[in-house]
């Protein structure tokens, strides 16, 4: 099964993916670092400091590395993380975190004020969340403010466990649309 693990960047995709990776030993298809490694966009955008992935090439990559990965394995999780992984995944856990936390998280990275800005209001407007719901099966969301990275994994496990089941209800702990940070915006 592929399980999206997405979010505005800074909200804890990548740290909490390589524990789970560790942990778990669940396979991770680091996304981003696949598309750059691979060549998987179409342009340099300088201004953004970022790629314009090719989501075709992404979509026929990605099927050829998860046939890959099932060949012969018994582990039935594969987990695609990226703040694209809503693109491609049927079941997503979308990682939030309050846009003041999220603001310190972006400046720690030395992105620009402006790449700050951009990200701390697709955050407040739940940008990641609004295009989930509209690729996506199943989605779930994790608020990841002020947790450790192992109390984030314990939820994502949670969730991976919930939708292993088969379970089709709801996840009221972790519903998408229960978290609001539109009236944090500086």
């Amino acid at each position: 099964m592929l399980i999206g693990l997405t979010g505005t960047p800074g909200t804890g995709k990548t740290s909490v993916s390589k524990l789970l990776e560790k942990r778990r030993q669940w396979k991770v298809i680091h996304l981003n670092d696949l598309i750059k490694e691979e060549h998987l966009y179409t342009e340099v955008d300088e201004k953004r400091d970022a790629v314009v992935a090719d989501m075709d090439l992404v979509q026929s990559r990605l099927t050829e590395l998860i046939d890959e990965m099932e060949k012969g394995s018994a582990n039935e999780v594969v987990i695609l993380e990226s703040h694209l992984a809503h693109y491609i995944a049927d079941a997503v856990i979308v990682l939030r975190a309050c846009p003041p936390e999220l603001k310190k998280r972006l400046e720690t990275r030395g992105y620009s004020e402006e790449k700050i800005r951009e990200n701390i209001e697709a955050e407040a407007l739940d940008v990641i969340l609004v295009e989930s719901s509209e690729w996506c099966e199943k989605i779930f969301e994790v608020n990841t403010t002020g947790k450790r990275i192992e109390e984030v994994e314990q939820d994502i496990e949670k969730i991976i466990d919930h939708i292993l089941s088969g379970k089709e209800e709801e996840f009221p702990e972790y519903k998408p649309g229960s978290i609001d940070w539109i009236d944090l915006v500086p």
